[in-house]
């Protein structure tokens, strides 16, 4: 780090997978507000590259329009992903190109567990463990399930060709949708799962749906949305990412060729 960016405090984003729940979203914000009063940070905030909210991007915007002359992302991933950095600066690259604002410098942080006190923090935790509050154990018993009647299945492709490009971003963005639009109780219904591999690797992110066993490739948080509003929501097939499954090899195209 050079010495000017040593006197710009930056904007600190704590980057997690995903959680909806209070418990493990207070737990993020007590330490984004750890890092604001450790007097590192200009701002600390925290955010999610799949499921929960804020997402990511969304963040990132915010600190932009706040003023933000500096961001730093810190990626709490355990165990880390190997092609992170590289799907997380394509997302960048991507969200930048789409944004008429100047942009800060973005920077990414050592995950936290790579840092040489990791394997302290290891040893606390094993010698804490006699004090820590014990999960009751629970008592098990026979439960029922509901089937899902809803008509549609989306499935995002996580195998390694899509998790590469950005897969994590495209599921987080589905789920987001899913819960803020209540998809699965809207029209005819959807849900939602990752899978591993759907075969049209080149096509990366890929995404199916159904029962029509649509399959879309080069999909981001444009393309979620285009399939929910035409696909999801309309019963008709979103074709600028669609591709036919008619057993040729097929390249990658922008949406709209």
């Amino acid at each position: 780090m050079t010495e000017a960016s040593e006197t710009v405090h930056p904007d600190v984003i704590v980057v997690a997978r995903s959680a909806i729940a209070a418990a493990p979203l207070a737990e993020m914000q007590a330490l984004a507000d750890a890092l604001a009063s450790s007097g590192v940070a200009a701002h600390a905030t925290f955010a999610f590259t799949e499921q929960g909210e804020p997402a990511l991007r969304d963040c990132l915007s915010e600190r932009i329009a706040a003023g933000a002359q500096r961001i730093v992302l810190v990626p709490l991933l355990v165990p880390m992903e190997p092609s992170f950095a590289n799907w997380i600066a394509k997302a960048l690259a991507r969200w930048r190109a789409a944004d008429t604002r100047p942009w800060p410098p973005v920077l990414l942080a050592p995950p936290p567990m790579a840092m040489p006190q990791a394997a302290a923090l290891l040893v606390d935790a094993v010698r804490g463990a006699e004090d820590w509050p014990q999960p009751p154990m629970p008592v098990l018993k026979a439960e029922g399930s509901i089937v899902p009647a809803q008509k549609r299945r989306v499935l995002v492709c996580h195998g390694a060709p899509c998790t590469a490009a950005g897969a994590a971003l495209v599921w987080g963005h589905l789920r987001n949708e899913q819960a803020r639009q209540s998809l699965r109780t809207t029209g005819e219904g959807m849900m939602s799962a990752k899978s591993t591999c759907l075969g049209p690797c080149s096509l990366a992110p890929v995404v199916q749906v159904w029962p029509e066993g649509t399959t879309y490739g080069g999909v981001d948080e444009a393309g979620i949305d285009a399939i929910i509003e035409r696909h999801i929501l309309s019963g008709t097939i979103a074709a600028d990412y669609a591709y036919p499954a008619d057993g040729r090899k097929q390249r990658l195209r922008k949406p709209g060729r």
